[in-house]
């Protein structure tokens, strides 16, 4: 192992080849994390007032059936709530890949479903997510 002498000068091909090694790997992971073809699965977490949970999940209903009609890119959509805390709903959203989110964001009927629901919402968190498996009964 060669020894490390800070008075001596340091090879300027060392530090440009592990510059391009890391610019590579970073590419290379985003490219994997984002790949337009592969489809994209998102969960929204979403703290509802109490008080407006029935307008928010008519709210709710209006935009999935709209986006599922309309945009052949939603593939899916799931929505749960806590059985123990109703106002706490889940959904599972699915993608054709993430050109298909990026369209649905733009859509009018989604617009109308982010304002409608704007001072109903007390909290959003989004996270985007790898499907692992998935099981089915047929013809479900």
């Amino acid at each position: 192992m060669p020894n490390f002498n800070p008075s001596k000068p340091i090879n300027k091909s060392i530090i440009i080849t592990v510059f391009a090694v890391l610019i590579a790997a970073t590419l290379a992971f985003s490219i994997k994390q984002s790949n337009p073809k592969e489809p994209m699965y998102r969960i929204a977490k979403i703290k509802v007032d109490p008080a407006q949970l029935d307008q928010y999940n008519a709210a709710l209903k209006e935009q999935m059936t709209t986006a599922i009609a309309q945009e052949p890119g939603v593939l899916s959509y799931q929505a749960v709530a806590n059985k123990k805390e109703p106002s706490e709903i889940t959904i599972l959203e699915c993608y054709a890949n993430t050109d298909a989110y990026k369209a649905h964001i733009e859509t009018a009927h989604f617009k109308k479903y982010k304002e409608t629901v704007k001072n109903m919402v007390t909290s959003l968190e989004l996270q985007d997510v790898n499907l692992i498996c998935a099981a089915k009964q047929p013809n479900q």
